[in-house]
């Protein structure tokens, strides 16, 4: 997304419009024209709601090339010059595969219910073919993770892939260009289920698939750095969702009556606001938005088909680009019925919010993803902007986006697995007073959620610790505790947001202080 997309004055673009009629649209009972942006609201979450924090592979274990494991596609792409700030590597990181013990102490002492962490698919299969070889130094890694998470009383959910696909299968098979990668994922997957699905019941199968396609094989601004503008995300994307899908019917086949599990999927997606929710365009607009971010993953899912606006928009534009078919592929009906119901619960990403507005791109315009939706992203000037560039809190847009979900999909259970925010200065304090407000409210929004009855049973905050952030290398940390990447040992120190964090858990929400006597 350029500059130009991501910024604006939005209040030029609010006309005073008169709301003539109410708007009906596409989503069954979300009510686009109402924003309620109330005020704090005490309260407490539901008992057994569970509190954690995550982190991913690549991000945090460095050890990248120790114990047998294979290359990953981050490997390589980050070992490229240009490609990562400062040309940074997940070569150590934050050596969380030699510091497990270290790292679960910090969350026992939150006193998490949960941690979320992804498996490297090279670690344990280097070449990412079960049947050419098994890690098995990679397996007592993860064994020895699960185990000490259970001893400690933290529950584990486990993602299968958090981006970093075996090289191999990149350069041999064009990674998730590839129909192949559906019977390599779901081999790797049913290995997972047979060595720790006796301890694991909460299985993640991606993590944010619209980075995946967007960033991987579109813009290539991630691994493995592709532009195959207009067709290879949702190439990519068609492979992932049918991946998904044959790992969840393998799970509830052969693992579900012994295991007791569940299997589903972690979506990441912005809430897209209407500029003005009083016109009928900015409103299609902002449902487009979403609906090419969070629907394009989400509605195969539990529908059975890409949403009809993405159908129609790409559609369109192909037929006007001379193309015979849409750049959009198409589910065959034995394939609509495969993927539709295949999640038990839906993990939910969010982290901020964008005004939207129509905007057309003409046909003879370079076909992309993005200039498919005909509309254009804003921000408005008086959003704090605590982090990344892109990074706005926009607290009530969480709410919004979960009301949307329960309206769309069905009311389905919903696990938070990222909210958070990074920050822009050194931090040398630990002083993330930005990151304590974040949570606050951003937590009290999908507090407000729950007791608009969306089905929402845990909340990871993102992430326990500083991190590798993707093309961004080491110059956004997002975590709640400081890391030293100068120092070999690479030490944590708690952010004052830890024990700010440890208090919404202990209280499990907010407590009105009168109620509590709190100080």
């Amino acid at each position: 997304i350029s500059d130009s997309q991501r910024s604006g004055p939005v209040a030029d673009l609010i006309c005073p419009f008169l709301l003539l009629a109410l708007c009906i649209f596409a989503s069954e009972d979300f009510d686009w024209t109402k924003n309620k942006m109330g005020s704090f609201q005490y309260g407490t979450f539901p008992s057994g709601f569970s509190w954690g924090a995550g982190s991913s592979a690549y991000q945090t274990e460095g050890a990248w090339d120790k114990d047998g494991k294979g290359k990953s596609i981050w490997d390589v792409f980050s070992h490229k010059r240009g490609k990562i700030h400062l040309n940074d590597t997940g070569d150590c990181s934050c050596e969380g595969y030699h510091k497990i013990k270290d790292d679960i102490a910090l969350m026992k002492d939150m006193k998490l219910n949960h941690y979320l962490f992804s498996i490297s698919w090279p670690r344990i299969l280097p070449s990412g073919i079960k049947n050419d070889y098994i890690n098995e130094k990679g397996i007592e890694h993860y064994d020895n993770l699960i185990n000490m998470l259970l001893e400690n009383r933290i529950t584990p959910i486990v993602t299968l892939y958090h981006w970093d696909l075996p090289q191999v299968l990149e350069e041999k098979y064009g990674g998730w260009q590839n129909a192949s990668m559906v019977n390599f994922f779901n081999d790797f997957a049913n290995l997972c289920f047979e060595r720790f699905g006796n301890r694991v019941k909460y299985w993640i199968t991606f993590n944010n698939p619209w980075s995946v396609a967007v960033e991987g094989y579109e813009t290539g601004e991630h691994a493995p750095g592709l532009k195959m503008r207009g067709t290879g995300a949702y190439n990519a994307a068609h492979n992932i969702i049918k991946a998904h899908a044959k790992v969840w019917h393998t799970y509830d086949a052969q693992w579900r009556n012994k295991q007791k599990g569940m299997v589903g999927i972690s979506l990441s997606a912005d809430w897209g606001e209407p500029v003005d929710i009083t016109n009928q365009r900015d409103i299609e607009a902002a449902e487009r938005y979403v609906q090419f971010y969070l629907g394009w993953f989400a509605t195969p899912l539990f529908h059975g088909d890409y949403p009809q606006i993405m159908k129609d928009y790409i559609g369109r534009k192909s037929a006007q680009q001379g193309l015979s078919s849409s750049r959009l592929p198409t589910f065959s009906p034995h394939e609509k019925s495969y993927v539709r119901g295949t999640c038990d619960f839906l993990g939910i990403s969010h982290i901020t919010t964008r005004y939207i507005t129509q905007k057309n791109f003409p046909s003879n315009h370079a076909n992309s993803y993005f200039t498919d939706r005909d509309l254009a992203e804003l921000v408005d000037p008086q959003w704090p902007d605590p982090g990344s560039e892109w990074l706005y809190s926009v607290p009530w847009g969480f709410r919004r986006l979960l009301s949307f979900v329960k309206t769309q999909y069905g009311d389905p259970v919903i696990y938070v697995t990222g909210n958070g925010v990074s920050e822009k200065m050194m931090c040398t304090e630990l002083c993330d007073d930005w990151r304590m407000q974040y949570l606050r409210d951003y937590i009290n929004e999908m507090l407000k959620a729950v007791k608009d009855g969306v089905n929402v049973k845990g909340y990871t905050a993102w992430s326990l610790l500083d991190k590798f952030e993707w093309d961004e290398g080491y110059s956004e940390r997002f975590g709640l505790y400081y890391v030293d990447f100068g120092s070999k040992n690479k030490p944590r120190y708690p952010k004052a947001s830890v024990q700010y964090y440890k208090r919404i858990i202990s209280s499990n929400g907010f407590p009105n202080q009168r109620e509590v006597g709190l100080q």
